[in-house]
């Protein structure tokens, strides 16, 4: 029997993150809306959807690799003994025939399921994140069939109550003493079928579609910031909440400013006169040229700190600093007068 790990196709010391790829990669693959009238696909999703739910899950993952209990809950209850391949947790199902209630099965042939997250890009210029800014992001997504309205049927139609289960999703078979309760195969546990399916969707209920998003950028955002637009995602299936939009801000590089955090750091040129003696340079920041008074004896690399004028905090709290790194200039060649100067310079100096 294959392990929760096997469904998602990874190692049992996967990261968090490794098991969350792996979901929404096989989420997306063997998603409904993209295999419509594929029960092999639509079973396939539940097992990922339910190995996720439980290996995302710390607790439950911990009771899992522990206990082994498909469902994470450790204990010897009913839902986790196991003898040989009958579980008894499956009693649920057996009752639930006797006394024509759905049971387990019709409960996990309903539940909700949140749509898959979606994760897009957007590329600014160095000067937009410091200021903000809005971008306009297209996203394929599955959405409501704009013929059907999602139902799935045929415009002046509507799914009708399977004749099949009564609209109970589930039939019970005879099994001796028991009853076994299964997904009906009319209706594939939904309660209801389609008998004039929608010609635009094929009966799905859904489409793909192109939408565009005005993503709201903060003053400050920095490169590999994901900026997450909450119920933006994938559509949930069976009344499911839908998944997140997840658009990552690649800021592309400054001529003139190195970030660090929030502050920039910026190269101010000296003249070896200016570096000993002193003096005042200009600076560039965001907000303008700013004059810095540069001590006597500066060395070479040394950072010069312009407090406030750097980048805004992503917070609202405030500005970053500017750091005014000084860069000695050493000329490559020098008139008579300045040689003499430099000669009487050096021999002083000893």
């Amino acid at each position: 029997m294959s392990s929760l790990y096997d469904t998602l196709g990874v190692s049992k010391g996967a990261s968090a993150d490794e098991i969350k790829k792996a979901y929404r990669k096989l989420a997306r693959e063997y998603h409904p809306d993209r295999n419509p009238g594929d029960l092999s696909a639509e079973d396939k999703f539940k097992e990922v959807q339910h190995a996720y739910d439980v290996l995302s899950d710390d607790e439950k993952r911990k009771a899992y690799d522990r206990f082994g209990a498909q469902n994470g809950r450790p204990g010897a209850g009913p839902q986790n003994v196991n003898f040989g391949d009958f579980n008894i947790g499956d009693l649920g199902d057996l009752f639930g025939g006797l006394f024509g209630g759905g049971g387990r099965a019709q409960q996990q042939r309903r539940q909700p399921v949140r749509g898959a997250d979606v994760e897009a890009e957007v590329r600014l210029s160095f000067e937009d994140s410091l200021r903000g800014a809005e971008a306009k992001v297209p996203v394929e997504l599955t959405v409501a069939c704009r013929t059907c309205g999602g139902t799935g049927a045929e415009p002046g139609t509507a799914p009708v109550i399977c004749p099949e289960c009564n609209g109970r999703g589930v039939k019970a078979e005879s099994q001796g003493l028991f009853a076994l309760s299964q997904p009906c195969p009319r209706c594939r546990g939904n309660g209801t079928v389609i008998e004039q399916p929608c010609t635009s969707c094929k009966g799905s209920g859904r489409e793909r579609r192109i939408k565009t998003y005005t993503v709201k950028i903060k003053p400050g955002v920095k490169d590999g910031t994901r900026i997450r637009l909450k119920g933006k995602g994938e559509a949930g299936a069976n009344g499911g909440p839908a998944g997140d939009l997840v658009v990552l801000a690649h800021v592309d590089a400054s001529p003139t400013y190195e970030r660090r955090g929030d502050d920039l750091v910026v190269n101010v040129p000296l003249s070896y006169a200016t570096a000993v003696l002193g003096g005042k340079v200009e600076v560039p920041t965001p907000e303008g040229v700013v004059s810095l008074k540069i001590p006597a004896g500066s060395e070479d690399g040394k950072l010069l700190r312009i407090k406030g004028r750097g980048a805004p905090r992503i917070n609202g709290s405030g500005k970053g600093d500017v750091l005014a790194r000084v860069r000695i200039e050493v000329p490559k060649r020098v008139n008579k007068k300045e040689r003499e100067l430099l000669e009487q310079l050096q021999k002083s100096s000893g």
